[in-house]
């Protein structure tokens, strides 16, 4: 689904139009009236294919980069990773260095990666799709389920019960529909294990953003975000910043339709 998320839901693919023509004994051309599309139809057709496609002309169609400054990052005690006995390999280009046995990441790098993470929510959510905030750290799970019904999404944080991303058609029924990003405010179960949601993630190909500390691994991750992922000030400031990321693209989404009069399209009869 990540292919589909970037192809299809980043580049606004046009649905086809089947329409079939012939021609009678007496010459007359004949059509298929179940394929006709009025020309009300159209024009709806072609000013969403315009609203869809309006934000990836620009890099930061959102304004994102207004959000957070390096400072705030700074404040919110990002950069602190763990101690360094805890690194993971792969988490070493992220770091900026070590002092006093603690890692301390680089918030250059966290400032880019967060750009990115963030846009990507944005273009998710002014298409429509459904995102998923997951945590597992219990002190923060009112806080991540009250920032997913502030911007009308959804939240997990209890235990991630193995299948249910790649067993979800057993278990919810046939025509369930899949979360189209998945955040994750903590990558980690523990100290050392890494979340099931993750993997299970990778293997139906739906895009994740994911907040990587010094002893994650972000191979799995579509968007990684290195930072702490444990003190409260961080918590909180991921969930401010991906609560107003989500908002704000649908109300621009609201605010294109209603700029192209689609909301006040007639229904067809």
């Amino acid at each position: 689904m990540a292919a589909r998320a970037l192809t299809k839901g980043l580049l606004g693919i046009r649905n086809t139009r089947l329409l079939t023509v012939g021609y009678s004994r007496n010459g007359h051309m004949y059509t298929t009236a179940a394929h006709v599309k009025s020309p009300q139809n159209r024009i709806n057709s072609n000013t969403t294919d315009k609203i869809l496609s309006q934000p990836l002309e620009t890099a930061d169609f959102f304004r994102l980069s207004e959000l957070f400054s390096l400072k705030d990052l700074f404040d919110a005690r990002i950069h602190l990773g763990h101690k360094k006995g805890c690194r993971h390999r792969l988490m070493e280009p992220y770091l900026f260095g070590c002092r006093l046995d603690q890692d301390i990441i680089d918030l250059d790098q966290t400032m880019e990666h967060l750009q990115a993470a963030l846009n990507f929510t944005a273009h998710v959510a002014y298409r429509g799709g459904v995102i998923l905030l997951v945590s597992r750290r219990r002190q923060f799970s009112h806080l991540v389920e009250s920032t997913a019904q502030d911007c009308g999404e959804y939240a997990h944080t209890r235990y991630w019960q193995g299948g249910l991303l790649t067993n979800g058609p057993i278990q919810y029924g046939p025509g369930v529909r899949l979360p189209d990003l998945i955040i994750f405010l903590s990558t980690l179960n523990n100290v050392f294990q890494q979340h099931v949601g993750i993997r299970d993630a990778a293997k139906m190909n739906i895009p994740t953003v994911g907040v990587v500390d010094s002893n994650c691994n972000p191979s799995l991750v579509t968007y990684p975000v290195p930072g702490n992922d444990d003190t409260p000030a961080a918590i909180d400031l991921y969930c401010r910043l991906f609560k107003m990321t989500i908002n704000r693209a649908k109300d621009k989404r609201r605010q294109m339709e209603l700029l192209h009069g689609l909301s006040a399209a007639p229904t067809p009869s």
